[in-house]
């Protein structure tokens, strides 16, 4: 049987996006976090109002990208999957955490830098 894992998210970035060259490849990392807020209105009648925070971390190329036009406050549309490991942190502790590794981001805001960018068809 096939198994799928595919995160769509439509959201904030929480703060400027931070880009790194991994230690042994060199290769583009990002990582960011995404607010995305929910509303409903409960039994009386109140509108509630929650918000999420979601990591997430784009590679390569994309990194690149987001890197160039993401910023605090950027609308932005992302699918991806979910990822999820540990690390020892430097309190000797194994932590865990479920990131969202981006396969496709959209820009909401327009970048006349980016549109320049695409090819003509």
């Amino acid at each position: 049987m096939k198994s799928l894992n595919r995160v769509t998210l439509l959201g904030n970035v929480t703060a400027d996006p931070e880009l790194k060259k991994t230690a042994t490849t060199q290769k583009s990392v990002l990582t960011f976090a995404l607010a995305t807020n929910n509303e409903w209105f409960d039994n009386e009648g109140v509108l509630q109002k929650t918000t999420d925070f979601h990591r997430i971390v784009a590679w390569e190329r994309l990194a690149e990208i987001c890197a160039k036009y993401l910023k605090k406050g950027s609308p932005v549309y992302i699918e991806g999957r979910l990822v999820n490991r540990s690390y020892e942190g430097k309190d000797n502790l194994r932590h865990y955490v479920t990131e969202v590794v981006g396969t496709d981001v959209r820009l909401l805001e327009f970048h006349k830098e980016f549109a320049e960018e695409q090819p003509s068809s």
